[in-house]
């Protein structure tokens, strides 16, 4: 009996890139050289890089072109050589345009209408892709992440309060700066108690942003007034749809249920610095869900 070898899994990221044109919106496609063909921008994952990370940093390597994602796309699989490749695709909107300059994959960029691109690429599956993405309504990500891994209660004698981050914690707290950057994130908020405010400082500081504490959103707090925090995450959710400012709030365990919950999200698990995704309607509404496990 023959057999069956598993098929190799090649995971890989890309945007559909929208801008308003003169009757319709446009979309940008890349040129490569090697195959001659046309194509949304997309590439391989790296090691340690979330998803929608390589989304961002493949469309600015073939484009030059930045971006901040917005709703996710379908997955498109197909198979390649000896294993399967599976793309996930956003919806993006260009941020600073850098000016392509032709390199050895991509040597040409173009922004084309929507009607004239469709019919420019040269793979089955991007013209379903770039027609889902126009169909979508304009959102505005709003991000809700646990702290990182902390110092164990056990190991802890000081006030619970300003139990730091371990180690591994921090560590966990740099990946978050390129997943935030890839939603754009220019607002912050957190429970005031340290593992919160620690799991955000480092995008803090890189973007130079101020964290907003909130008491509300602590453990102790939580406990005694929890309507108090489903009347605060509500507030921050309708302003975020208001204002179209990317925003994103961090939390503990036992409080992420009504945290989620006055978001218009499902109760659910979620590990040390894991990131929840609402893509939020003009109304507060969630039109679109991510769940970005930790990286380590």
């Amino acid at each position: 009996m023959a057999t069956v070898r598993p098929q190799r899994l090649i995971q890989a990221a890309g945007t559909v890139v929208l801008r308003p044109g003169a009757s319709e919106p446009e979309v940008l496609l890349v040129h490569r050289k090697r195959y001659d063909d046309w194509s949304l921008p997309k590439g391989k994952l790296n090691p340690g890089e979330y998803l929608a990370e390589c989304a961002v940093r493949e469309t600015l390597e073939e484009t030059s072109v930045a971006v901040r994602l917005g709703v996710p796309l379908d997955l498109v699989s197909y198979e390649v050589g000896d294993g399967l490749k599976s793309v996930s695709f956003w919806v993006a909107e260009a941020v600073r345009d850098d000016g392509h300059r032709p390199n050895d994959e991509v040597d040409k960029i173009r922004w084309l209408p929507v009607s004239k691109a469709v019919s420019k690429v040269s793979y089955p599956e991007d013209p379903l892709v770039i027609r889902q993405a126009i169909a979508m309504p304009a959102t505005t990500p709003f991000l809700i992440a646990r702290h990182g891994k902390a110092v164990p209660r056990g190991d802890w004698s000081a006030a619970d309060p300003i139990r730091p981050l371990a180690e591994r914690g921090h560590h966990q707290s740099k990946l978050l700066i390129d997943l935030f950057h890839a939603y754009g994130v220019r607002k912050l908020a957190s429970s005031t108690s340290t593992r919160c405010i620690q799991t955000l400082e480092p995008y803090a500081r890189a973007e130079d942003i101020r964290i907003e504490g909130w008491a509300t959103l602590s453990e102790e707090d939580a406990e005694q007034e929890p309507a108090q925090v489903t009347a605060l995450m509500e507030r921050l959710v309708q302003h975020t749809a208001r204002s179209g400012t990317p925003f994103a709030v961090c939390g503990h365990r036992p409080v992420l249920p009504l945290m989620l919950e006055a978001a218009g999200i499902s109760a659910r698990p979620l590990r040390p610095s894991a990131v929840m995704v609402a893509h939020l309607a003009a109304d507060g509404s969630t039109v679109a869900l991510e769940h970005h496990r930790p990286l380590l």
